[in-house]
């Protein structure tokens, strides 16, 4: 483990560049990306935040959340974020948020404009000419990306049996008005109207081509994007290559350069901790984006030259209780465990200091919807201590003074959980409280919460994706994402108004008020979000340990990246 001391170093040198944790004359050394003039070719291998985990559908009808991460290279959508406004380039925005960005942090990729119009409220929204679609053998010829193409997209999610139910209901109707306008005509104001189609999980373009081949079938993708899909291996790597009628450009120094810049970008799959960073140290791998903080000191001894960045996990991180069986419809049960549980001594010895203690349900990036843990009510303030007396007192009041035993699944993919849980279990058995462990991987693990035949205990972390669906896809009634099995009409009721608010001070006002109250009643056993860090050689030109563009989506920010061939030899890598 890292030691504080440790810690100290690390922060003042990370102090010195907002993305280098290298020592500064390392970093000064090293001229600014976009003042280079991009190099072409070479492959990009990268290990990505999800490095463990495979492919798990290629069709967005089959509303798999890992979908957009997997395709986002070869199918664009209607907005994405503007990489332009980065941290790196003197921006505002780090863009690691797994699908969240305030709209001034949103360009159009596949739209060129879009316009509010009223009676009846609808969006307007003009498709930038010349887009093609490469040639597909078996699927398609090349053609030109048109509206007809966005309302399929469209009609395919909402008419899957699969489809989210209510995503979609704020939408009456998608048309194409002509070649190049779709039109979004809408029964209500919605406040993700953006986000539900325009960049979100499920909403990549794809054309009817590829629906008619087979849209399950790797080898029938074909989008509009920088990339295509040219090898899948399960468990091992998908392989992108350079689609060379891509459209968009990137401007450095003033100049525009036809993108992508490499000829590939393969994701590699490894579920072994170690094995992940040994390909780093050995440059097999030129980004690893998600490294644990106790692996961050040996990997600078034994590669110095690696460049880094450090983010506060998008993903919150619980026991989710499942509070439509006994004991834990029972609130007094639900709080005693949060007291139970030491959260500020598995901060300080499990994660060595590199953890907060209350970054869930909203994410501290959320500018206004976010509040410390310190403007809290005392109700709330008080899951987050350490009363282990209190905690078999309310056990008592609830008719388990000797406690009781219950079952707890998680994922086999997630490292950090499989090390995690035995600690709080430990705490929890030192109330009465005894957990059975049930490690699973990770498709039977989703598959027991998306059927709801899931145990009475679930340890996992979710992504926070916006300020709004934070809250309700967790704990609306009856979302796919509520472990918890949390149900209240009245609570549902006050998420509904949330979405109908067109005034975001007043939304975030309610949700402020619904952060409160469901951290209040205790469905999960809340713990602390840990940082993560983020490795590339210096070699990887245009970027900054940028993650997403979108939906859990990369795709973009690979695009804009180039690989210093020369250095690499150079290196001796």
């Amino acid at each position: 483990m890292i030691s504080l001391s440790r810690f100290g170093v690390m922060f003042r040198q990370m102090a010195r560049s907002p993305y280098c944790l290298l020592p500064i004359a390392y970093c000064l050394a090293a001229s600014p990306a976009h003042a280079q003039a991009p190099q072409r070719g070479g492959t990009l291998e990268i290990g990505t935040v999800y490095v463990t985990l495979s492919a798990l559908s290629w069709d967005s009808a089959d509303w798999n959340w890992k979908h957009n991460h997997d395709t986002g290279a070869v199918y664009e959508q209607l907005f994405a974020a503007d990489l332009s406004k980065a941290k790196r380039l003197g921006g505002k925005y780090p863009f690691y948020g797994d699908s969240w960005f305030p709209p001034e942090a949103i360009r159009g990729e596949l739209a060129e404009s879009w316009a509010w119009k009223e009676n009846p409220l609808r969006m307007e929204v003009k498709l930038r000419k010349g887009v093609m679609f490469p040639e597909k053998s078996g699927v398609m010829a090349a053609r030109e990306l048109v509206a007809d193409d966005v309302v399929h997209t469209y009609e395919r999610l909402v008419k899957s049996p699969k489809a989210q139910k209510g995503y979609f209901d704020h939408v009456d109707k998608v048309e194409a008005a002509d070649k190049h306008t779709v039109v979004f005509t809408y029964k209500q104001y919605h406040a993700e109207w953006d986000y539900r189609f325009g960049y979100g999980y499920f909403s990549g373009i794809m054309p009817p081509e590829v629906t008619k081949a087979g849209a399950t079938n790797w080898k029938n993708l074909n989008g509009t994007g920088p990339f295509t899909l040219s090898d899948f291996v399960q468990g091992s790597s998908n392989t992108y290559s350079r689609n060379p009628g891509y459209w968009d450009k990137e401007k450095i120094g003033g100049q525009a350069h036809q993108l992508p810049f490499v000829d590939k970008v393969v994701y590699r799959t490894i579920k072994d901790e170690a094995t992940q960073h040994a390909a780093l140290r050995t440059g097999k791998l030129d980004i690893l984006e998600s490294i644990r903080w106790s692996a961050v000191e040996e990997l600078k001894k034994n590669a110095p030259q690696l460049q880094w960045s450090r983010w506060l996990a998008m993903s919150g991180t619980f026991m989710a209780l499942r509070t439509d069986q006994k004991p834990f419809d029972d609130i007094r049960v639900r709080r005693a465990l949060n007291m139970a549980v030491n959260k500020a001594e598995i901060i300080s010895s499990y994660y060595g200091g590199n953890a907060e203690m209350f970054s869930y349900p909203q994410h501290p990036d959320f500018e206004g919807y976010h509040e410390p843990l310190e403007a809290m009510p005392d109700s709330v303030k008080e899951l987050f201590k350490y009363d282990p007396v209190k905690a078999k007192k309310l056990l008592a009041e609830a008719g388990y003074p000797n406690g009781f035993a219950f079952k707890v699944q998680v994922t086999s993919a997630a490292p950090d959980h499989m090390d995690l849980l035995p600690l709080v279990a430990a705490y929890l058995e030192q109330v009465g409280v005894k957990v059975e462990i049930q490690p699973m991987e990770y498709p039977a693990f989703l598959s027991t919460m998306m059927t709801k035949t899931h145990a009475a205990g679930y340890f996992q972390n979710q992504g926070h994706t916006t300020p709004t669906t934070a809250i309700r896809k967790t704990f609306v009634t009856k979302e796919n994402w509520n472990p918890s099995m949390w149900s209240d009409p009245a609570y549902d009721k006050k998420m509904a108004d949330a979405y109908g608010e067109r005034d975001e001070g007043k939304r975030k006002q309610i949700m402020r008020e619904l952060t409160r109250e469901i951290v209040d009643k205790a469905p999960h056993i809340w713990l602390p979000s840990p940082y993560v860090y983020t490795a590339w050689w210096p070699w990887v030109k245009n970027y900054g340990g940028e993650l997403r563009a979108g939906a859990v989506r990369p795709g973009p920010i690979y695009a804009r990246i180039w690989l210093d061939q020369e250095m690499k030899k150079k290196m001796g890598y």
